[in-house]
């Protein structure tokens, strides 16, 4: 899939989302990458031996107290594990579940809520 395409899924998901969890996304950064580096993949709560479609990279909102002037917090999303991961009609899918599930982090929610969900 070219980047545009790809580029053009995650911005659904996050067009998508309803107001009022889009309202507190302003210090988000969200980065398209093709594949994660060898300090992404050990960091986090994450199995570093399993496949990484994305990663939150900041204070969750419930965690937050005097943050102010701070970088944004970042949600990377990683094309190529996605697409030899899954089949090419499922993509979508599977773009909109990982965009979703790491904004759930930043929102403070863990893995293990997120597989109680089915986002997991």
């Amino acid at each position: 899939m070219d980047r545009d395409r790809f580029r053009r899924l995650v911005q659904r998901a996050l067009r998508d989302l309803p107001p009022e969890f889009a309202d507190y996304l302003d210090n988000v950064e969200v980065v398209i990458r093709r594949e994660p580096t060898p300090e992404e993949l050990r960091s986090g709560d994450h199995d570093p031996a399993g496949t990484l479609f994305g990663l939150y990279i900041g204070t969750p909102l419930v965690d937050r107290a005097g943050y102010h002037m701070t970088l944004p917090d970042q949600i990377l999303i990683y094309q190529g594990p996605l697409e030899r991961h899954f089949h090419p009609r499922d993509i979508p899918r599977e773009v909109r579940t990982t965009v979703i599930h790491e904004l759930a982090h930043h929102f403070g929610i863990d893995d293990e809520r997120l597989e109680a969900l089915g986002l997991g």
